[in-house]
């Protein structure tokens, strides 16, 4: 039972990392049905950024208390994220709006190559795994007979929190008003004075930014990072916005939690152990969708973020 609940444990963090990810794929494909294969390397790239500001703009007196170089972290990761995504949709996205569906496919691809080689490239060291400071508590919190990590927990909480105010943010606000309109028709939307420009900027920009703040937690969780640490999370992250519904946001985020919950049980208990345990994944994701093809919570018609 105790083995159980600790890998239990372990997939709601592992879950928490992907939903951070999660919504920032599943808001942009509700808004311009594109699925932006490049979205983990943007979390990638945050992950680098925090730790590019404690390599290299924190002075080593500041690194020893937390709670003033985690939120510069975060801050520096949230901007690497925002910035790269900002060129990213202008350059390669905006070109190709009224493209056939397969060139900005090709294009998100290309993308996410070039973001592993710019910062393979940039980065001090980047071909090799890098170590990643455990900035936050260094501590294992004990629940009953399960210990999670201080960072889990941190990663936990941060999910479900931003999960819950994008979800509102988006249902509440005349932005995000502006955002469901858009993503139900964009012609319509622009003729009742809605930018859809605008729109489509700040959807890439909340993504980028939850993608940098994952990012930056889970190198502090793991306390190690590469440049390919990207192209898993995010197929993972793909994989959970899919079977939530690709545009429901509170489906990216279950999803998640679902995947990272298989993820860990299926490597715990099912036939091929941890070997195996990204099969069951996507096995659980083959039934959902065949029983149910537009995921677990989204629209049978037309997907909304």
């Amino acid at each position: 039972m105790t083995t159980l609940l600790q890998q239990i444990a372990n997939g709601l963090v592992l879950g928490a990392t992907i939903g951070l990810i999660a919504v920032g794929y599943t808001m942009v494909y509700g808004i311009i049905q594109l699925i932006n294969f490049a979205h983990g390397e943007v979390f990638m790239v945050g992950a680098f950024g925090g730790l590019a500001v404690w390599r290299f703009v924190l002075p080593e007196g500041m690194k020893e208390d937390w709670y003033v170089a985690l939120p510069l972290m975060l801050v520096g990761g949230v901007v690497v994220s925002v910035t790269i995504a900002m060129l990213m949709e202008r350059f390669a996205y905006r070109p190709l709006r009224n493209a056939p569906r397969l060139a900005p496919l090709i294009t998100a691809l290309g993308v996410s190559i070039a973001l592993q080689e710019a910062v393979r490239i940039w980065f001090p060291d980047a071909d090799r795994s890098q170590s990643f400071p455990r900035v936050f508590i260094n501590t294992q919190v004990k629940i009953g007979p399960v210990e999670i990590p201080a960072t889990g927990l941190l990663l936990i909480a941060t999910a479900i929190l931003l999960g819950l105010l994008v979800q509102l943010y988006v249902n509440k606000t005349r932005m995000g008003r502006a955002m469901r309109a858009t993503s139900q028709d964009r012609d319509t939307a622009r003729l009742m004075g809605v930018n859809p420009d605008r729109v489509i900027v700040l959807t890439f920009v909340i993504g980028a930014a939850l993608a940098g703040i994952a990012g930056v937690m889970y190198g502090m969780h793991v306390q190690t990072l590469g440049v390919r640490a990207g192209f898993q999370t995010g197929i993972f992250a793909f994989t959970a916005a899919v079977l939530g519904g690709i545009g429901s946001l509170p489906g990216a985020v279950i999803g998640a939690f679902i995947i990272g919950l298989v993820e860990r049980l299926g490597g715990q208990y099912l036939p091929g152990g941890t070997a195996y345990a990204y099969v069951w994944v996507f096995v659980v994701l083959i039934l959902v969708l065949v029983f149910r093809p537009q995921g677990l919570f989204g629209e049978s018609e037309k997907v909304r973020a």
